[in-house]
């Protein structure tokens, strides 16, 4: 007996129908299935944070540290943006906050002359008696030297531009990067605006916030020399 053609027909409608059937099941499985969130600073680090962000010469050359600034304040997270100029009297009203009780966790990011500066505003805020819990140091333009520390100082320079990378004198503690960005496209004047260099500018002043509650590495002491843990080492060579 051959089959109804009907009853074919119908068949294959059910078989599509199940189709789609399990396919909306196996969406809306996906669509309510837990993801696993970034992890965001607590409110209560947030609170005692502050991130002084140094522009450079003319203070019109770094407007990407606005930018950057502007999303840190999103998060909630205090900032200053100043001219590099600024680095002494900031490191000042930075180690009044501290020893008030009011500021935990200082951050410091710099382009161009304020990257260069920084290194002096943590030897500062050190003699002061504060540590400093990161540096971001957007294509320092002089050779710096960091002869006391911050917990961690990375350097984002371009090996073939102006900027240099940063090298440890002796007594240096804490953590030091050199991140050479040659060949990817930015320059000096466009790398504190590049959004891959701002995201990760942003990701690690969050992961240092998050790691505030851990003690702070020591600030480095005249007269106690010690091998500093540095990727500057590998670094090329500059005249």
């Amino acid at each position: 007996m051959r089959p109804n053609g009907r009853h074919t027909a119908g068949a294959r409608q059910l078989s599509t129908l199940r189709v789609w059937a399990m396919g909306l099941l196996l969406l809306s499985a996906v669509a309510i299935s837990p993801t696993t969130a970034k992890a965001a600073p607590s409110q209560a680090a947030v609170a005692t944070t502050h991130v002084y962000l140094l522009r450079g010469v003319l203070n019109i050359f770094s407007l990407g540290l606005d930018t950057i600034g502007a999303r840190l304040q999103a998060q909630g997270i205090p900032v200053t943006v100043a001219n590099f100029v600024s680095w002494s009297s900031l490191a000042d009203e930075a180690a009044a906050a501290y020893r008030a009780g009011r500021l935990k966790t200082i951050v410091l990011v710099g382009h161009s002359s304020g990257a260069t500066a920084l290194p002096d505003m943590i030897a500062k805020l050190n003699q002061l008696g504060v540590p400093v819990k990161l540096a971001i140091g957007l294509d320092s333009v002089f050779k710096t030297k960091l002869s006391t520390g911050a917990e961690r100082y990375i350097n984002i320079y371009i090996g073939d531009g102006p900027g240099e990378p940063v090298r440890a004198a002796a007594g240096f503690r804490g953590k030091l990067d050199n991140v050479d960005v040659r060949g990817t496209g930015v320059g000096h004047i466009s790398i504190d605006k590049n959004e891959a260099i701002q995201r990760r500018v942003i990701a690690e002043i969050d992961a240092a916030i998050m790691r505030s509650r851990a003690p702070a590495a020591p600030v480095a002491e005249p007269g106690t020399p010690r091998r500093a843990r540095s990727a500057a080492a590998a670094a090329p060579a500059r005249n």
